[in-house]
């Protein structure tokens, strides 16, 4: 199992959720089989996902595809993402 984590800042957490629960079959077609959202304690706009994925190469394919980089601007991410792809250990 690979993990995907991506935290990034957003204009405003409610209009990023829809977004990002509206592009939950994109992911899951893609190859993610689960996600978490977390709000820093500090800044509510400042978001990280944790996604389950069947494999690295699925979650990395992903990252790259012009349908996230298209959801993530019509959901109001203001900043370059931070992305991290793990493996288990």
């Amino acid at each position: 199992m690979a993990k995907l984590i991506v935290r990034h800042k957003v204009q405003d957490f409610s209009v990023w959720r829809a977004g990002f629960d509206g592009h939950a079959a994109a992911r899951n077609e893609a190859g993610c089989t689960g996600a978490q959202v977390f709000q820093s304690a500090g800044d509510p706009n400042e978001v990280t996902a944790i996604m389950d994925w069947k494999s690295i190469e699925a979650a990395q394919a992903f990252t790259a595809s012009p349908s996230l980089k298209e959801a993530m601007m019509k959901a109001g991410v203001t900043s370059q993402p931070d992305i991290s792809f793990l493996v288990e250990a």
